[in-house]
């Protein structure tokens, strides 16, 4: 059965931007290894998801598809009005690595955490404490 206009645009209105279930497991993660943060700074380049002052770092957790990552998941292509998803897709890589200079020149480092990088809880403990030290 095909889904009506109204029915996908009830579901992508559903589709959070912060606080969601990768985000949130990475944030617990943290700080059970005993890391403190902030979340979201309005006043740095992109909003980052996670950042740690003292430490000048940052991270961001972002969604394989909605950022084009290169994963099965990253790398499907939409059914509906695809178009429209490629460019939107795009524009939003074309944002993230603007953002990730604009942080690198003002002195902070960033790491990015796919999605599909959170099934590992082991490596992705090492890739943090790699990360913050």
């Amino acid at each position: 059965m095909k889904e009506s206009v109204e029915d996908r645009s009830r579901v992508m209105r559903a589709v959070k931007s912060r606080d969601t279930g990768p985000e949130l497991a990475v944030r617990r993660l943290l700080h059970a290894m005993g890391y403190r943060f902030r979340l979201h700074r309005s006043d740095l380049p992109g909003k980052p998801d996670i950042v740690l002052p003292g430490r000048q770092k940052i991270i961001f957790v972002h969604g394989c598809f909605w950022h084009g990552h290169s994963c099965a998941r990253g790398a499907r292509e939409p059914v509906n009005n695809a178009s429209y998803w490629r460019a939107k897709i795009a524009r939003n890589r074309t944002r993230d690595s603007s953002c990730l200079l604009q942080l690198r020149a003002i002195g902070w480092k960033a790491l990015v955490i796919w999605e599909c990088q959170l099934k590992g809880e082991a490596r992705l403990t090492t890739r943090l404490r790699r990360f913050l030290r």
